[in-house]
């Protein structure tokens, strides 16, 4: 029923607590696992980048360019990913990085790799961040085509 699985991660509680589900959906179907981290370039267009404001006295000029900041983002993610992968021990895994707005690409890679499922944890973001961000997982749950399980941040906590 379910020969891919795509697990998206950001090291969050709510990817932390996704961890269980997904290794035990994946063993009971023999399924791959995809492990996804998106490096989110929003942040760049908000204003966040190191050049973004060269003020007096210097202020922000020798911060790093966009495409510097960008680079090292990647290059501590890929060993991330790579590790998260490796937990799986006995599961057959991917591990992969891509930059862009985490829920258009989450989209793309459910296309490109045939995923069956999606297992991704959710935060609870409210006001202002909501607003300018929204959920991530909310829109993967409302655009994707395959099944979609979210698992909160604190779902242990209500037993």
């Amino acid at each position: 029923m379910y020969k891919h699985i795509l697990y998206p991660t950001d090291g969050s509680a709510g990817s932390e607590a996704a961890i269980a589900h997904v290794r035990e959906i994946a063993e009971a179907f023999d399924a791959t696992v995809h492990v996804l981290h998106v490096v989110d370039t929003r942040q760049f267009s908000l204003g966040m980048s190191g050049n973004y404001m060269s003020g007096p006295k210097g202020y922000g000029r020798d911060r790093p360019s966009e495409d510097e900041r960008r680079r090292e983002l990647e290059e501590r993610a890929t060993p991330f990913v790579e590790e998260i992968a490796a937990d799986f021990e006995g599961i057959e895994t991917r591990a992969a990085v891509r930059e862009g707005n985490p829920h258009k690409v989450i989209l793309s890679y459910i296309d490109e790799n045939d995923i069956d499922l999606v297992v991704m944890g959710t935060e609870g973001r409210t006001g202002v961040e909501r607003y300018l961000l929204g959920s991530v997982s909310e829109k993967v749950v409302r655009l994707a085509d395959p099944p979609v399980v979210t698992v909160r941040a604190d779902a242990d906590d209500d037993e």
